[in-house]
């Protein structure tokens, strides 16, 4: 099975079942290829990577409309649930705007090819076009491969020695894909919540994408629920990555998700970062 069939068997399935397939999927479908011998695994990768590349530069070819385009037609309706009084008034001074990007592998763009593809560099793009006379300052403090409980350890010297006006939190996915969620998860993402918040910084939770691997197991439920609590209980916005690229995907977009099944690609960077700049525009405004 190359990675076109088994994503689409995945989401299939989803869609066939309505539930989270069960733990021991990911056995069935890794253990075979781990078994093989190295060379002809390196062989599986390589083919993977040139039918995954093909198939997109055909679609994209034949779509009427970019993955990117088409995947933020399904924006309409979300917002971050809150505003973002910092935010606001710094866009309202025209600047500086200090935003700090902190996170995992999704934060430093990782599964996309191309200076300028990750999604904290296209919100960046988007709200100067929104607010072209504010001066906006990025600081990417993404980092493979790192859970919640990695993230926490360097807030103090990953965020907060930035004095950011606002934060951009991306978390959760390395939790539920790779090493498992903390159980006191909910406690530590909401107590530095707090901290981050007096410190006087807006922040914004971003949650997991919506893709094959996260979908493998259903602890993908428990750390979406985790995100939505903290972020209603501490007032702070929470940008729907799940369920905006749900939707999309589930209506036929394609072209979201990068080729090893889990991170965006640059079109699904593209939506994210445009419709997360566009709500934190809105937010700032009410």
């Amino acid at each position: 099975m190359h990675l076109t069939a088994f994503v689409d068997w995945v989401y299939a399935s989803r869609r066939r079942h309505d539930a989270p397939p069960d733990d021991g999927v990911v056995a069935h479908i890794v253990d075979p290829m781990i078994k093989r011998p190295r060379w002809l695994r390196l062989l599986f990768l390589a083919c993977t990577l040139s039918v995954s590349s093909t198939a997109t530069v055909a679609q994209d070819q034949a779509a009427p409309a970019a993955p990117a385009e088409a995947c933020l037609r399904f924006a309409s309706g979300l917002s971050l649930g809150t505003s973002l009084p910092l935010t606001r008034a710094k866009l309202r001074a025209g600047g500086p705007l200090t935003i700090v990007a902190f996170g995992s592998s999704s934060t430093t763009g990782f599964g996309a090819f191309g200076k300028g593809t990750a999604f904290p560099d296209v919100m960046k793009k988007e709200l100067s076009r929104l607010h072209p006379g504010v001066t906006i300052e990025l600081i990417n403090s993404g980092r493979i491969m790192e859970d919640l409980p990695d993230n926490v350890a360097r807030i103090d010297s990953d965020v907060l020695r930035y004095k950011p006006d606002l934060l951009i939190w991306q978390i959760g996915t390395n939790d539920v894909v790779w090493r498992g969620i903390a159980d006191n998860a909910k406690d530590m993402l909401g107590d530095a919540v707090k901290r981050i918040k007096a410190a006087k910084t807006d922040v914004v939770l971003l949650d997991l994408q919506y893709a094959p691997l996260v979908l493998l197991t259903s602890r993908y439920v428990r750390m979406e629920k985790i995100i939505a609590d903290v972020a209603g209980e501490q007032k702070v916005g929470y940008f729907p990555r799940f369920l905006l690229m749900k939707r999309a995907i589930e209506a036929g977009v394609t072209g979201l998700v990068s080729w090893d099944g889990l991170h965006n690609s640059a079109d699904g960077y593209a939506c994210v970062g445009v419709a997360l700049a566009r709500m934190i525009d809105a937010a700032a405004r009410q």
